[in-house]
Parts: structure tokens; C-alpha cells; sequence
């Protein structure tokens, strides 16, 4: 998703994922050597499954309403500060024209349009650093609103399910190797989008760029 990069914390090595559930859930961790040479799993011996978050993203009805919402206030923020510099330019051209010309009165009418105009163009600098400030903190509102949702939902999710640890690949900090049997992506995908379809998730609240 190119505006929202939202990371779960939590990739584990397995050793570590076994060591987490013996010690915290008082169960035993039983995995099959066997299986483990043979590349099958059995995910009722090592209650874990994991998900790919970048193909989550992609496939969330939640989170591409979300990159929408954000990629069309950029765009507004953008074309706003694009129009605005374009005018800017045009009254420079003028003001240029009319000193080559002598159009002007007096020097000092000369000086109070030339300052006129250097304090636009400072406006529209301080515009733009607004509004760049503006979208990297709703940038983080949404990855916070996104990342809670999940979280939520995951917990839910997992009060079927009974995973000892729920783990995720985020391209950073990669899943060097797990089977498949143990992929649960594609089912938490359909878990929130069903939550979505019905608009229980809150979308996020329009904000004035201004």
C-alpha cells in the first residue's frame, strides 16, 4: 500500500516462539522432528499461524478506503499549493513587466509590490511546510487507527481459533521460513472485510488542510 506502511511488531524466530508458549501458557510445545525434515506441520502440535501484513493490506476493504481518503488529500493539499505557486508566478511576471516598462508611479509604489510579493511567495513556503506536516501526521493517525482495528479484531478472531501466537511477516523483518499449513492470511482477510462490509470500523474523520 504506497501511503499507508503500517508494521506489526512481533516476527519471532520459531525457537523463540516455542520458548514464549511453554513458558507463559503452561503448556507443552510439541513438535515433531520428523515433520519439521519433511517440510509438514501440524499446526494442533505448535498452536502459531502467521500473515503476510503487505498482502493483508492489499486485500483489507478497511485499509484501501483509508489509502484513498489519504492519496485524495494529498492530491487536494497538492493541487492547492500547485495553484497558488502558479499565481504567485503570474504577479512576479507582471510586477517585472511593469518595472521594465516604468509603469510604476513612484520607486517606493515599486518597493511596496516587490515586498507584497516577497511576502506571498514566504506564505506559500510556510504553506507548504504545513501542509507536509499535516499529512505525515495523519499518515500516523491512520496507521495507529489501522493498526488498533487489526489488533482488535485479531483478538476476536482468535477467541475461535485458540492461537498460542500470532505472528506477521512485514518485509523488514521477514519469516525466513514457515509452512504454509501454518498461513492464516488469506482468513483473517475475509474475517475483517466481514467486519468492514458491515461498517463496524470506524472510518477515519476528515481533516482541513489548510
Amino acid at each position: 500500500m504506497k501511503n499507508i506502511h503500517y508494521i506489526i511488531n512481533g516476527v519471532l524466530a520459531i525457537a523463540v516462539v516455542i520458548l514464549f508458549i511453554m513458558q507463559f501458557s503452561g503448556q507443552k510445545a510439541v513438535y515433531d522432528a520428523d515433520k519439521a525434515v519433511t517440510g509438514s506441520a501440524d499446526s494442533s502440535a505448535l498452536p502459531i499461524a502467521y500473515f503476510h501484513i503487505d498482502k493483508l493490506l492489499q486485500n483489507y476493504n478497511f485499509a484501501r478506503d483509508l489509502d484513498e481518503q489519504i492519496t485524495r488529500k494529498q492530491e487536494n493539499a497538492r493541487a492547492n499549493l500547485t495553484q497558488q505557486m502558479r499565481n504567485l508566478e503570474s504577479e512576479v511576471n507582471e510586477f517585472r513587466y511593469k518595472m521594465q516598462n516604468g509603469a510604476f508611479l513612484t520607486q517606493a509604489r515599486a518597493e511596496q509590490e516587490q515586498e507584497r510579493l516577497m511576502k506571498k511567495q514566504q506564505d506559500i513556503q510556510s504553506l507548504d511546510q504545513k501542509l507536509t506536516q499535516d499529512l505525515l501526521e495523519e499518515n500516523q493517525r491512520v496507521n495507529e487507527q489501522l493498526r488498533d482495528t487489526i489488533m482488535h479484531h485479531l483478538k476476536e478472531y482468535n477467541m475461535e481459533k485458540k492461537y498460542q501466537v500470532i505472528i506477521s511477516s512485514d518485509g523488514t523483518n521477514p519469516i525466513f521460513y514457515a509452512d504454509e499449513s501454518y498461513d492464516i492470511t488469506n482468513e483473517i482477510v475475509e474475517f475483517l472485510n466481514k467486519k468492514w462490509s458491515g461498517k463496524e470500523d470506524k472510518p477515519v474523520e476528515d481533516v482541513n488542510l489548510r
